[in-house]
């Protein structure tokens, strides 16, 4: 890993190079005399550090007004397969006859591709100042995917590793005819290339697979809150023609339709023709010294490991999927995803309205389906049954969890306090003391004793734990502790 000087000194290099390029963060009127810079950064934005939101990111240098440009990065910098198939015949030629790979898996190889370039890659600054390593779900090993308890999300980590298994043997021939090097071929070189592209690529209307975007790509994420966050409990305000069951559909196609028509707040920035430049805009009113925050989109908890390796504390999108039995759910044709119970202990639209059908009598079902579908309470003692049935539901999954939320947070407190400790000798005897869980830990990374736990092993005890840590705050998310 780089010390924190060596780290510092490559974000200066990145910057210094950016500036040569055209990325600023200075919008002066075109007859003003240009800055005296060796910095694209430093009039509107700065590199800060984060500890408590993100770690490095981007702060506000000055007092920046909602809706302001804050960052323009040329097109000429964007990391695309577009750039990359034009500078590099070889890389062209080859790409050209692998029709069958995704653009996300061309892009991951155009990565791994200009890495093994090493010093002489164009992009260097920039490569060098990504991170060395990521917490997205493809990452997580078997340990910490059974850490997660419960059976949707670890049925969604298990099948992002085999995607990720499964992508890079696809595109394993068009490596080694690229002559890879052993070390770029194997598939932990993969995953940090994959986890790249999936976690900080930016949209862009020519490429599927987005584009990497230097000093852009510095934003932490602020999740999308509002009209949106709030929209799934939103009444409609269209109804339909009494009795109409078979109207079901339409009552969802309403409800995507008002999802449509709210304003669009899932991003803060775009490519724009007009500059031919990414250009980023600050969401809100930002002073001096707070983070600038960019919203990717909304996204669970879940989504968010999958994607881009972190969690929220608080995050407004977050959901909770309670399984129901057969003849709940089949009291309607909602689809099971969004049947669930949202950050603030809410059921969804589709869930209270599965609910209000299954505590009616089946023969009265069909004359009150239009006042469950437009969202409409049916009596008091119908709203009891629906809570009573919800509580049996969500008491169901506490009680199957092997761990209790008390037994979560002493062991969340644990394992925050073993990361002053450097010695992996003296992880092994503290994980060992953290009952059946950390003795399972251990054994996941084949230390079967204090003595065979090498200094060597330090990094990968500190990249299982964080893994780790984030499965265990995943399961302590704040609407399970209600």
């Amino acid at each position: 890993m780089e010390g924190d000087g060596e780290a510092e000194e490559g974000v200066e290099s990145l910057l210094k190079w950016g500036c040569e390029l055209g990325v600023s963060d200075s919008f002066r009127p075109k007859t003003a005399a240009p800055p005296r810079t060796v910095s694209c950064l430093g009039h509107t934005l700065s590199v800060s550090d984060f500890p408590e939101a993100g770690g490095r990111g981007l702060g506000a240098v000055r007092d920046v007004g909602k809706g302001e440009m804050v960052l323009k990065v040329p097109k000429s910098c964007l990391f695309t397969t577009e750039r990359l198939l034009m500078d590099d015949q070889c890389l062209s030629a080859a790409v050209k006859n692998c029709p069958s790979l995704s653009s996300a898996q061309t892009l991951t190889v155009c990565l791994l591709y200009e890495v093994g370039k090493g010093k002489k890659s164009w992009w260097y600054p920039y490569l060098k100042n990504l991170p060395k390593s990521y917490s997205t779900l493809p990452t997580f090993r078997q340990f910490e995917v059974q850490a997660f308890q419960v059976d949707d999300a670890i049925w969604v980590a298990k099948k992002a590793r085999w995607k990720a298994e499964a992508e890079w043997k696809e595109t394993r021939a068009l490596m080694e005819e690229l002559k890879f090097k052993p070390g770029l071929l194997a598939f932990k070189s993969w995953l940090w290339a994959s986890a790249t592209i999936s976690s900080r690529t930016l949209h862009v209307p020519w490429d599927e697979a987005g584009c990497l975007c230097p000093v852009g790509d510095l934003f932490n994420y602020a999740a999308p809150g509002g009209d949106l966050a709030e929209a799934d409990n939103t009444p409609l305000t269209r109804s339909l023609q009494v009795g109409s069951l078979c109207s079901k559909e339409t009552e969802y196609t309403l409800k995507s339709e008002q999802l449509d028509t709210l304003p669009q707040r899932l991003t803060d920035g775009g490519f724009e023709e007009s500059v031919n430049a990414y250009c980023f805009y600050a969401r809100q009113h930002y002073v001096r010294g707070k983070q600038v925050l960019l919203s990717y989109g909304m996204y669970t908890n879940l989504e968010l490991l999958e994607h881009y390796g972190f969690l929220l504390d608080n995050n407004p999108n977050d959901k909770v999927y309670i399984p129901l039995e057969p003849g709940v759910s089949s009291c309607s044709s909602w689809p099971t995803e969004s049947l669930y119970i949202n950050q603030g202990g809410e059921p969804s639209y589709a869930l209270l309205s599965t609910l209000r059908l299954w505590a009616t009598p089946s023969n009265q079902r069909r004359s009150v389906g239009h006042l469950a579908y437009s969202g409409s309470r049916l009596s008091p003692e119908n709203e009891m049954r629906v809570m009573h049935l919800m509580l049996k539901c969500c008491d169901t999954v506490l009680q199957n969890l092997p761990t209790s939320v008390e037994d979560d947070q002493r062991l969340l407190c644990s394992l925050n306090r073993v990361d002053g400790i450097d010695t992996p000798a003296e992880l092994f005897d503290v994980f060992s003391k953290l009952g059946a869980e950390g003795r399972d830990f251990v054994e996941s990374l084949g230390l079967r004793s204090r003595a065979s736990v090498a200094e060597s092993m330090s990094w990968k005890i500190e990249r299982a734990l964080e893994r780790w840590k984030l499965a265990v705050q995943w399961r302590l998310r704040p609407h399970l502790n209600g």
